[in-house]
């Protein structure tokens, strides 16, 4: 039984016990007493936040769904509400959202909502069994929050390797005191897509999970394998499949030589059929149409599973102003790199034509598209590859603060180093050289106490980069770099980053390539009782 499964089964029968239950039970020997997601201190951390009084209630329905993905392609998948991304959620900074979650995903499937970069309270925060007891098939769950940070975030489940399904939507939150002048918005959303159309999430994972030990890759290394990690050890649970054969597993869903020096090496493991902007494939792409001479603020958000994306739009500049809801200091760029979990906040001026928005999925040789049109003009090619994705690039690493948002200069309180092992031969990522049990999620917690100035080092062992997601809080990349909750570590090479720890409870750390995380590349930023 892979992993998903044997964590359906466990939750399955865990009831609606009551958020935070779970992570309140009695610690192992020799742990420290942690902060209950659903404990006195998260209520009085909650009281502090300015709140508008105002409120905003919606349903988010889980479902199974055909979607139409253009071009006569359709997938068989779920959604919420039968489309993806889902309906975009939007509020003002200070406003309460209360999102109803009805799972009507078949069978016994069990499902939760995180919401992604958001400074939330510890248990609404959608990490099952951490946060709450996962919302069985036919159950309802409420969400209730304020979104005090104004920014650009998304939501989707926390829930196996569910995000590679249909599940997500944008969420953002406006800041009734907005600085920048603009004349319209477009969201714009990132995909890798292979459900419904070549295999599920869950069918790829347990192929990943035999590592390459158990790929048959005909009697020798197949072009592109050196690019992998072929020198850890430590042997992961294998997975029983159903293309298993006496001579190993043929590589269906594996991908092989997809390399960037962008990324360091390796750029990913899953082959995708169909890279998305907005829901559309390239032959049948999503339009925004406006006029010449208007400046617009595009948010993207990179929801994909396995796919880092670089970004331009053909003809233009783009003036970077925000990563991860939070404002650096401008930055004009021809291109970006954004990695799953990653938002950039960019503003653009529009030129007279039709105009190709590309994400190219890094080092995959394919990509995503949607197109600009203001004026007369034919549409460019689905595989249209403007000048621009060669022109100067911009990482995260480059950018600095807004100074409104920097944090004060103060010394770390408590230095942890999280060091990123495992590799592609035995498919065992993991954080410190221990993966990651949801069944005992207060085991090997990351210590922290209120009040401390924490400082992280992220340490890559691996040859794959990963862009490491922190829930519940927003870090700082070395001294003066931008504030984010998700940033890429690059291989063989260390990252530091600092928060402030002022939102008590128990919040994930963990790579937000799906299947890496799922695989244990996670871990619990416990604050003590």
């Amino acid at each position: 039984m892979n992993s998903i499964n044997r964590r359906s089964v466990l939750l399955a029968g865990l009831g609606a016990a009551g958020a935070g239950a779970l992570a309140a039970c009695s610690n192992p020997a020799g742990t420290p007493a942690l902060i209950s997601p659903s404990g006195s201190q998260v209520a009085r951390a909650e009281k502090k936040r300015a709140g508008t009084g105002k409120e905003h209630k919606t349903t988010l329905t889980a479902a199974p769904a055909v979607l139409d993905l253009g071009g006569g392609i359709r997938a068989k998948t779920w959604a919420f509400d039968g489309r993806t991304p889902g309906k975009e959620l939007r509020l003002s900074a200070g406003d309460t959202l209360a999102a109803e979650l009805s799972n009507q995903l078949p069978g016994k499937t069990t499902t939760s909502i995180h919401w992604h970069g958001i400074t939330l309270r510890n248990d609404m925060d959608g990490v099952p069994p951490v946060t709450q007891t996962p919302v069985r098939a036919g159950a309802n769950f409420t969400y209730r929050f304020i979104a005090d940070t104004p920014g650009t975030y998304f939501f989707h489940p926390h829930v196996g390797v569910q995000l590679d399904r249909g599940l997500y939507a944008p969420l953002i939150v406006e800041d009734p005191r907005e600085p920048l002048a603009y004349d319209d918005e477009w969201v714009v959303v990132l995909d890798d897509w292979v459900d419904g159309v070549t295999g599920t999430p869950d069918e790829i994972f347990a192929e990943l999970r035999q590592g390459m030990g158990g790929m048959n890759m005909g009697g020798g290394s197949s072009p592109g394998m050196e690019g992998h990690d072929m020198h850890n050890t430590g042997e992961g649970a294998a997975s029983p499949s159903s293309s298993s054969s006496s001579g190993g597993m043929s590589s269906r869903f594996m991908l092989m030589g997809a390399e960037s020096d962008l990324l360091g090496g390796d750029a990913g493991d899953v082959k995708y059929p169909y890279h998305l902007i907005n829901g559309r494939i390239p032959a049948d792409p999503d339009v925004y149409t406006g006029k010449p001479g208007k400046k617009v603020r595009l948010r993207i958000i990179n929801a994909g599973s396995d796919t880092a994306y670089r970004v331009a739009l053909g003809g233009h500049k783009l003036t970077i102003t925000h990563t991860d809801g939070y404002p650096v200091q401008h930055q004009q760029v021809d291109a970006l790199l954004i990695g799953m979990g990653e938002r950039y906040d960019i503003l653009v001026t529009l030129g007279d034509g039709v105009f190709p928005l590309v994400a190219a999925a890094e080092g995959k040789n394919a990509g995503g598209l949607a197109l600009v049109r203001t004026g007369s003009g034919t549409a460019p090619s689905a595989t249209v590859r403007p000048k621009e994705l060669d022109g100067l690039i911009m990482t995260a690493s480059r950018l600095r603060a807004a100074d409104d948002v920097r944090l004060k200069s103060a010394k770390a309180d408590v230095t942890h180093q999280i060091k990123l092992t495992g590799g592609m031969m035995h498919y065992n990522w993991a954080i410190n050289g221990k993966p990651f049990d949801m069944t005992t999620p207060d085991a090997n917690p990351i210590l922290v106490e209120e009040g401390q100035r924490v400082r992280l080092d992220f340490v890559n062992d691996t040859t794959m980069w990963h862009p490491m997601h922190l829930h519940g809080h927003t870090y700082q990349l070395s001294d003066l770099g931008p504030r984010k909750d998700t940033a890429i570590i690059l291989p063989k090479k260390t990252l530091s980053v600092f928060f402030d720890a002022d939102n008590p409870g128990q919040w994930m750390l963990h790579c937000h390539n799906a299947y890496h995380g799922e695989a244990g590349m996670m871990t619990n930023i416990a604050y003590r009782s």
